[in-house]
């Protein structure tokens, strides 16, 4: 490791800035951002800095090479030329650390990539001998770190005078911290529930023994995988499948996103398939609830979201009702993964004003619905579970006085490899969740349809089929 990671107090005196351009301007936008003192030399003449009258910029005149270095406390060059070897040389001599970019000899501390969350700050370097592989590297960070870790870093130096003069020995006061951060308190924070977070931590009447109990605190995430597609999964919702002791998923979550939870986590299928048996909610609920009093951090994986006719909304009740602690992590619901698969707008402007989105599992489902209240030509109407229903849905839209002409798509396995569409009109709809050959499927019923983009979903065998016939 040539370079040391360090960090700088830039409220211990001015860093001058030195060089032209926009590599001058960048940089000065980095330094001001982290709240610097800066004194700049321009050396193109070129003032207009970008940043307005900001109060902790000065212009500075005259040759950087003679000016007054007292009291500063770092000197970075960029797009300087031959002054920024220079002023390396003199920077050096001064016993001050100095930059000169992308000139390691020159340079005796380099810039990192930098994650900012507040008071969480992470640097990434490679040595200065691949800023863009250090890029990288930030940018997978960025994904994994949650948005709220520097309120979370903020609430707990708020309290940590008070517990650490309360806790005497520092492996106990660590252990409290730990369950702090990684129980439901430190979830709550970074949930946005900040209030809740800081009633329960005052509640803690006793931190040391608090910090000393064996059993964990359990608790439950309610987490939506979406249509199936793994990429669009949330990056909230991938960090809970890495930290779940163990993961109920619904049978419809593709193996695909089941690959993403982490290797030694407990996988329960609970889920059912129509026409297939399953263990029932309340089964669910009670694994759930036995699982997070056991101190287990639970996720329960449900395809789509949680709370579009995913019972999600039965599931807190249940977890209220037991008093576990628990949060909810939105997924894109098949209805609007579907329609960006397949290109349809699910409104357009002077055409389609409303959504509704319904559910007709079976046909007894379907007769319940009074379609008499869909039958506006403006209203997009989004059917879940309906391929079964698929002959009652038409009846009820016909005898509602829905057109037969209505345009219909049936969308099949949506934002998966195998995705299928069939487009048709309401008369035709039993023919059309035929042509799906199965899966869980959406049905759009409204003139949005007309707009759809193409049906066809190629493999990559089917790719190079294509291309192998046309060089032919």
């Amino acid at each position: 490791m040539r370079f040391l990671p360090v960090f700088l107090d830039l409220k211990a005196g001015p860093v001058v800035l030195i060089g032209a351009g926009e590599l001058l301007r960048a940089k000065l936008r980095v330094l001001a951002a982290a709240g610097a003192c800066l004194r700049v030399h321009a050396i193109d003449g070129n003032q207009d800095l970008g940043l307005g009258e900001a109060a902790r910029i000065e212009i500075a005149a005259g040759d950087p090479l003679t000016a007054d270095l007292s009291g500063v406390i770092a000197v970075v060059c960029a797009g300087a030329g031959d002054v920024g070897v220079a002023m390396s040389a003199r920077a050096k001599s001064l016993g001050l650390p100095v930059n000169v970019m992308d000139d390691l000899e020159h340079s005796s501390f380099i810039f990192p990539a930098i994650v900012d969350r507040d008071d969480v700050v992470v640097a990434v370097g490679t040595g200065g001998t691949s800023p863009v592989v250090a890029r990288r590297v930030r940018e997978k960070i960025e994904a994994l770190l949650p948005a709220r870790i520097g309120e979370l870093a903020e609430f707990i130096g708020g309290f940590r005078k008070s517990i650490n003069e309360r806790i005497a020995e520092f492996p106990l006061r660590r252990r409290f911290w730990e369950r702090v951060i990684d129980g439901p308190i430190g979830a709550a924070v970074l949930a946005g529930r900040k209030d809740e977070a800081d009633a329960a931590l005052k509640a803690i009447s006793n931190p040391s023994e608090f910090a000393r109990a064996d059993k964990p605190e359990g608790s439950v995430v309610l987490v939506g995988a979406g249509p199936g597609d793994p990429d669009l999964l949330t990056i909230k919702a991938l960090r809970a499948l890495q930290d779940a002791d163990i993961v109920f998923h619904d049978e419809l979550v593709s193996p695909e996103i089941l690959d993403r939870i982490r290797r030694d986590t407990t996988r329960v299928a609970v889920g059912r398939r129509i026409g297939k048996p399953g263990i029932g909610q309340d089964a669910i609920n009670k694994r759930m609830i036995e699982a997070a009093q056991s101190g287990q951090r639970v996720v329960r994986l449900k395809g789509g979201d949680p709370f579009v006719f995913g019972r999600g909304g039965e599931e807190v009740e249940a977890l209220r009702a037991a008093g576990i602690a628990y949060s909810i992590i939105p997924g894109i619901t098949a209805g609007l993964g579907g329609a960006a698969d397949f290109e349809v707008p699910l409104t357009y402007r002077h055409e389609a004003t409303r959504i509704t989105f319904l559910t007709a599992h079976k046909a007894r489902d379907a007769e319940a619905v009074d379609w008499s209240t869909l039958t506006d030509t403006r209203m997009t109407v989004v059917v879940y579970m309906g391929m079964s229903a698929a002959p009652a849905i038409r009846a009820g839209l016909f005898a509602a006085g829905r057109s037969p002409e209505t345009p219909v798509g049936v969308f099949a396995r949506v934002t998966r490899p195998d995705a299928q569409g069939a487009i048709g009109t309401l008369r035709d709809l039993p023919e059309l969740v035929q042509r799906t050959h199965g899966g869980p499927a959406i049905l759009i019923i409204g003139d949005v349809v007309r707009h759809a983009g193409s049906l066809r979903r190629q493999t990559p065998k089917q790719i190079i089929s294509d291309l192998l016939d046309a060089a032919e």
